[in-house]
């Protein structure tokens, strides 16, 4: 781990790999609060250093302490997950395992929420971090496969690590958008063909509006040879974003049906599904949508996301009791979800099953108003003008 000032997420982190591992390395980059005493406390080792804005230079002088022959990577943010450790144990017992890749959760994404991290592998003398924003070893990995390929690097199927720092209120305390720019940058001038950085910058400045600029990385990361799978996933999966604000949706849909026929886990594709299913059903091809948000739930059953949007495209077919199970589906996996609480009181109005509309009504006018968002307000005045507060 590195770290610097984590002195509230720390003990969890620590606490769900202590009785798992020979040893923990901790490496602090300036912590002024209790985070060094809180990993003593836990067991671990720990180390400081200066920070020098390169999470891969860190990384690698954690690296550099580390005793035993595999290596688990994790940040204060995130867990690992008891039901994982047997096949974990079960993975690195096999000899040419290098990589295990893990299955990371990322807790509070309603769109994607599952990734694939190179998190877990074999201490060899030419393993090391490399990219100042997003280190990773994958590099090295590749390098050394090259002149020795008899090693195998393997994906474990089921969640290993949980990861709460997408979180609303975890992103809107850090500026981590400016720091990734920065880095990122900075390493496209020396690796103007890279296609990895061309991918998470593009994505970058699709999410900051930047469009055009997006799209111009995005497709140059496309260009470069001997591409994998996951990394060709990205690509097109953040192209068919960039094309549906651009409003071609032809070419969006071009995309996110590229990137489903990219051969990786089926979890990581959860985010295609559920934009492809939203632009057939705004195109009106509300069946196609069932059937590709269905799929979706086939993949993972609890996602609520999915779960709304069939609503959405049951309440289109006309289907307003298959859409009214929907919409609970979500709820019971999202009690929180103000759209699903609305959406559900639409379909019961319909029925004519006005005591529970309205009660659902409430519900989300109250969840609208916890976050301060003018729907409440604008649900609120419908009701009244539709006679019923």
């Amino acid at each position: 781990m590195i770290v610097k000032n984590e002195a509230t997420r720390l003990p969890q982190c620590l606490r769900s790999v202590q009785a798992v591992v020979d040893e923990m390395i901790v490496l602090d980059t300036g912590s002024t609060d209790e985070t060094p005493a809180i990993a003593r406390q836990f067991g671990a080792k720990v180390f400081e250093s200066t920070w020098q804005q390169d999470f891969a230079a860190a990384r690698n002088e954690a690296l550099a302490q580390v005793t035993g022959d595999w290596v688990l990577v994790l940040d204060a943010d995130e867990t690992l997950t008891p039901e994982c450790v047997g096949a974990i144990r079960q993975a690195i017992a096999v000899e040419d395992h290098l990589v295990v890749n893990l299955i990371r959760q990322e807790i509070g994404a309603a769109q994607s929420p599952y990734s694939l991290v190179s998190r877990l592998f074999r201490r060899h003398p030419d393993l090391s971090f490399s990219r100042p924003y997003h280190a990773m070893i994958d590099d090295s990995v590749i390098d050394l496969l090259e002149r020795e390929p008899h090693w195998r690097v393997v994906s474990l199927p089921q969640v290993a690590i949980l990861h709460d720092g997408y979180q609303a209120a975890a992103i809107a305390a850090r500026d981590k958008s400016a720091q990734a720019e920065a880095a990122m940058s900075r390493f496209l001038e020396t690796h103007p063909t890279d296609p990895y950085v061309c991918s998470k910058l593009g994505a970058l400045y699709v999410s900051q509006g930047r469009v055009e600029e997006g799209v111009a990385l995005l497709e140059q990361g496309l260009q470069a040879p001997n591409l994998d799978a996951s990394l060709r996933y990205e690509l097109h999966y953040h192209l068919g974003i960039a094309r549906d604000r651009q409003q071609n949706l032809q070419a969006a849909a071009t995309h996110y049906a590229a990137a489903l026929k990219q051969p990786i886990l089926p979890q990581l594709k959860l985010g295609a599904y559920l934009n492809l299913g939203n632009l057939q059903l705004a195109a009106g091809e509300a069946a196609l949508a069932r059937e590709t948000y269905e799929t979706a739930i086939a993949v993972d059953p609890t996602l609520a996301k999915a779960h709304y949007n069939l609503g959405m495209a049951l309440k289109a077919l006309g289907q307003l009791s298959g859409a009214i199970a929907a919409y609970q589906r979500a709820l019971q996996f999202a009690p929180d979800y103000a759209e699903a609480h609305q959406n559900l009181g639409v379909v019961l109005l319909k029925l004519g099953r006005v005591p529970e509309s309205l009660r659902s009504f409430q519900s989300a006018i109250a969840l609208y108003d916890q976050r301060q968002s003018p729907e409440g307000d604008r649900l609120r005045r419908s009701l009244q003008e539709m006679g019923f507060l």
